[in-house]
């Protein structure tokens, strides 16, 4: 055992300690961090505005601080972007984390000396709670890549501004630096499949040990590994044994993976974002991740069925369920308050509290009612692939309700990983398996307003084409699962194949 990791392993011991100390004190740590946040804001100009000095409870502060999304938070962020200080948060920030937006185009997420070392933080000990789980910690002598956005950022108004990815690259840590890849210049690199192919270059002749990134953005540069020696991925990096991912879910990905790896590795789950580190697989034999209560955020539930009634209930931690869908919300170090990020999340488990990802509050198709969420989806197509061993690529899915002839439908645009010649019955456990997780759906077939789904083959490479053709090739962009209209649809028809 090298020094390096038999360091690793003590280091991990410690810090699960330290976890299990407010892991195990739930409630009074959401309560302190509740506390810190409304007093260090106190004298900003939203903390004047919603009279934060008043605020000594969840009940004041819900009567004071409405829920908001990026655009109705906009013109304070835009008053911290044009260099004003003391805005959402004492002082200015130290980054902005550039994302794509909606209606205001690009959005601009504070960081601030407080809330980034949480962002570093939490992935480090992720790594470090597998190392004391398992005792495995010789992965720490191979070399890491971690698929990311540039580097290189620019500056407003003397604050820098980048991708989170790449403003995390400047945080890695000395012992690490060796071992990190890719190298800064081909990190720089803005165009996606050039920087593929820079990437496969520098590791092909590396003992690579541990990968990470957005499972679609790997399974790329797996393809083109392959395609390149002929091997599959797990014969080129003998000791690649940990996969690190966060973003989406990976079980659609998983039997692909496999079959690109040529072996199982174990895989750690991450649940961050620009506004925030949530959570992290913290367990190999429970499901979840354990949400990070200690980490300078504040969360609020709101049950996703309610969350577009005018007085929805704002739960806190010691009022949540396992099973429930909510909408998360988070006031932060960086100034985000009440702030909807927009994804949705159940708790698997109480104690500990852990949590997985269902989707987006605005990733959904009601279009007759149903409310199909992404978790649902993705639930489905893991049924049909297991019972099927049919591997595929992506997939997303969207309503069709003006079908040429016939009822209306859900069209599922599925990129297969081999060529399919019948699909009937994998269709057919599709639409089944939707049936047992949706009770609205079921309603709606068995009462004829909709008809079973309808798989529209993609081409390979079809989903790549469209993520470029809009501009969102690469880096952290995912593919929407779920839309309730037919714009992603209509692209997709272009790239698709043969309608089933």
């Amino acid at each position: 055992m090298s020094i390096k990791s038999f360091a690793a392993r003590i280091f991990a011991k410690i810090v699960h300690k330290q976890t299990q100390k407010w892991a195990q004190n739930p409630v009074r740590a959401q309560e302190k961090v509740f506390q810190d946040l409304i007093s260090k804001a106190q004298n900003t100009t939203f903390g004047q505005d919603h009279d934060f000095a008043s605020i000594s409870s969840h009940e004041d502060f819900v009567q004071k601080v409405p829920v908001r999304d990026y655009e109705e938070l906009k013109p304070y962020v835009d008053r911290v972007v044009a260099g004003e200080k003391n805005i959402l948060w004492p002082g200015k920030p130290l980054y902005f984390a550039k994302t794509s937006g909606t209606t205001s185009g690009a959005k601009y997420i504070p960081l601030t000396k407080e809330s980034m070392p949480e962002h570093i933080k939490a992935a480090r000990n992720a790594i470090l709670s597998y190392i004391h789980e398992t005792g495995n910690a010789k992965f720490v002598d191979g070399k890491m890549i971690f698929l990311q956005g540039s580097p290189e950022m620019e500056e407003i108004n003397g604050i820098k501004l980048g991708r989170l990815s790449g403003i995390v690259a400047h945080f890695v840590p000395n012992y690490l630096q060796k071992n990190r890849m890719p190298s800064w210049e081909t990190n720089c690199i803005e165009d996606w499949e050039s920087k593929v192919e820079a990437v496969i270059d520098e590791t092909l002749p590396e003992n690579m040990s541990v990968i990470s990134g957005i499972p679609s953005w790997v399974q790329m540069y797996f393809e083109r590994i392959i395609q390149r020696t002929g091997r599959k991925v797990g014969e080129v990096f003998p000791n690649f044994n940990l996969f690190i991912y966060g973003g989406v879910n990976f079980e659609p990905y998983r039997a692909k993976f496999k079959e690109l790896i040529g072996r199982d590795v174990d895989s750690i789950e991450l649940f961050p974002a620009s506004e925030g580190f949530f959570a992290y697989q913290d367990s190999r034999t429970e499901k979840g991740m354990l949400l990070l209560l200690d980490a300078g955020i504040f969360y609020e539930f709101i049950p996703a069925d309610r969350f577009f009634e005018e007085n929805a209930p704002r739960l806190t931690i010691a009022e949540v369920q396992t099973g429930v869908n909510y909408v998360l919300i988070i006031s932060t170090t960086a100034g985000l308050w009440s702030y909807n990020i927009g994804d949705t999340i159940a708790f698997t488990s109480t104690d500990p509290y852990r949590v997985v990802v269902t989707g987006r509050i605005k990733h959904f198709i009601s279009a007759s009612g149903e409310h199909v969420i992404g978790k649902e989806v993705e639930e489905a197509m893991k049924a049909a692939q297991k019972e099927t061993g049919i591997s595929i690529n992506e997939f997303t899915v969207a309503p069709q309700l003006s079908p040429e002839k016939g009822l209306p439908y859900h069209e599922w645009f599925i990129e297969f990983a081999e060529d399919q010649d019948d699909l009937d019955r994998f269709s057919e456990l599709l639409d089944l398996e939707m049936r047992n997780q949706n009770s609205y759906y079921d309603d709606l077939i068995a009462g004829k307003v909709l008809r079973p789904l309808v798989i529209t083959r993609v081409k390979k490479g079809g989903f790549k084409e469209y993520m470029k053709s809009v501009g969102k090739l690469g880096g952290q962009n995912k593919l929407p699962r779920l839309s309730n209209d037919r714009k992603i649809a209509g692209k997709l028809h272009e790239l698709s194949q043969l309608k089933e």
